[in-house]
């Protein structure tokens, strides 16, 4: 059984918490990439291993859990580079749509709601490490080396 039919069997909840988003937004986003690949191979072209939707499921642990492309190409049995050039083809297509975007700036700007800006102050600064000096180190005696 692969990853995607075990995973559609959970609850709502159980769902959402392996993987980070809600079942209707998770079909969603299957049905966008269902319409780019078919319209990417009208006429022909090679069956991929994975289906979409265990496509799509690779692409959430590698946004979600920060694995790499190696550990999660070994959890699904195919090549590493398969796993990239999905990941990446799943990346282009949903951005691409523009369904799942935020607003931009200007559209921010243009609303009536009030942000509340909070600003961090991330600058770096040097680590205070004791400095080397002659004082500060013991030094072996000459007349007993050889």
């Amino acid at each position: 059984m692969m990853k995607y039919e075990k995973i559609n069997e959970y609850d709502e909840n159980k769902f959402r918490r392996i993987t980070g988003v809600k079942r209707a937004t998770f079909e969603k986003m299957v049905e966008i990439l269902k319409k780019s690949y078919a319209e990417k191979h009208k006429r022909r072209g090679r069956k991929p291993k994975l289906s979409i939707e265990n496509q799509l499921l690779a692409a959430l642990e590698y946004w979600r859990e920060y694995r790499t492309y190696a550990h999660i190409a070994a959890s699904y049995g195919i090549a590493e580079s398969n796993i990239y050039r999905s990941i990446k083809w799943i990346e282009n297509t949903l951005i691409k749509d523009g369904t799942f975007s935020l607003p931009g700036k200007k559209e921010l700007l243009k609303s009536d709601t009030d942000y509340e800006v909070v600003l961090i102050d991330a600058t770096e600064t040097p680590v205070e490490r004791p400095q080397k000096n002659k004082e500060s180190i013991t030094q072996e005696r000459k007349k007993d080396t050889l």
